[in-house]
């Protein structure tokens, strides 16, 4: 991400919707929670206008399976919320993010 604080990822990702994949256009980040002690991430996916409306509808449906991954090997189990005035729906997610964290730094200097 292009921003200089804490985590992030901005850029194409893959949304997999009970298995059937849709890319998207995602702006993530990421919170460690201290009330909870779990690393909370979330942000924004963007679908093509042009995506299958059943997909939109499965994405608003409770019981549909969702999953976020960035390249190959970084995914994660998601869930949907609201959808902004611009179209894009609120993806969050608990535990390791679908894409990668800069390592902490262990010195206060």
């Amino acid at each position: 991400m292009a921003d200089d604080h804490d985590e992030g990822y901005r850029g194409h990702a893959i949304l997999s919707v009970d298995g059937r994949d849709l890319p998207v256009q995602v702006v993530l980040d990421a919170r460690h929670e201290p009330q909870d002690g779990r690393l909370h991430w979330f942000g924004r996916a963007a679908l093509d206008a042009a995506a299958d409306p059943e997909l939109h509808r499965a994405l608003t449906t409770a019981t549909s399976r969702i999953e976020l991954r960035v390249g190959d090997e970084r995914r994660a189990a998601a869930r949907i919320g609201d959808v902004d005035p611009w179209g894009r729906y609120r993806v969050t997610g608990l535990g390791t993010p679908p894409f990668p964290l800069d390592e902490p730094p262990l010195d206060e200097d």
